[in-house]
């Protein structure tokens, strides 16, 4: 069986706290030129909440488990990534439900559903040059792969390798959603911030597990 557990799912909201953590300040960076640059420290602080939440309760199932972290951002994470990552793992716990382990298929439905809610709430399609250009491309990956019979490791490896690949893309682009549309032109030549911060929750997804 390559069902993925709630021990590794939990894995994986550790890891890209680390990852938060580790690339706080590039992240920082990157929205101080195109945004308010309060990325980087708004990622750190949310995940650093949300280890918290899991040192100090043990859910029940990944709907409870995913609730938790998704309420957590949204009431300590200020700017625009508390709301979005917030719904992203609100709708995921939502999609997933009351069950300890998800097997490929309903991991990638999982992932849709947070993708939905992202889409929902901040109003942003692929091209805008946001977290949407990296999440989108990862999970159509996921589904792609698992359609053709990779197991949920697989899957993620893809998912990662697209996601990374959707991150780059955003260089090029003219910001239309966000503080970075201000900007128009000059947001040209820089990676999105939220497309990158997507890329190390894949990247945390993949290593989880790996294992």
């Amino acid at each position: 069986m390559d069902d993925v557990t709630i021990e590794q799912l939990t894995d994986w909201l550790r890891r890209f706290r680390a990852l938060a953590d580790e690339h706080q300040t590039e992240l920082t960076e990157l929205d101080s030129v195109i945004g308010d640059a309060d990325h980087g420290a708004n990622m750190a602080r949310g995940m650093a909440a949300v280890g918290a939440k899991l040192d100090a309760e043990t859910a029940a199932d990944i709907a409870e488990l995913f609730k938790s972290v998704g309420m957590t951002l949204v009431t300590s994470v200020g700017g625009a990534s508390g709301p979005l990552y917030g719904t992203f793992f609100l709708r995921f716990g939502m999609a997933a439900g009351p069950v300890r382990s998800l097997d490929a298929a309903a991991l990638g439905a999982a992932l849709r559903a947070g993708l939905g809610g992202i889409v929902a709430r901040g109003k942003a399609e692929l091209g805008d040059k946001t977290m949407v250009d990296a999440m989108a491309p990862a999970v159509d990956a996921w589904d792609e792969t698992v359609a053709a019979g990779a197991s949920a490791t697989e899957a993620s490896a893809a998912a990662l390798v697209a996601a990374e690949a959707g991150r780059d893309a955003t260089f090029p682009l003219v910001a239309r959603k966000g503080r970075a549309s201000y900007l128009g032109e000059r947001s040209a030549g820089h990676l999105d911030p939220g497309a990158t911060s997507t890329a190390l929750l894949f990247r945390a997804l993949a290593e989880a597990l790996e294992g």
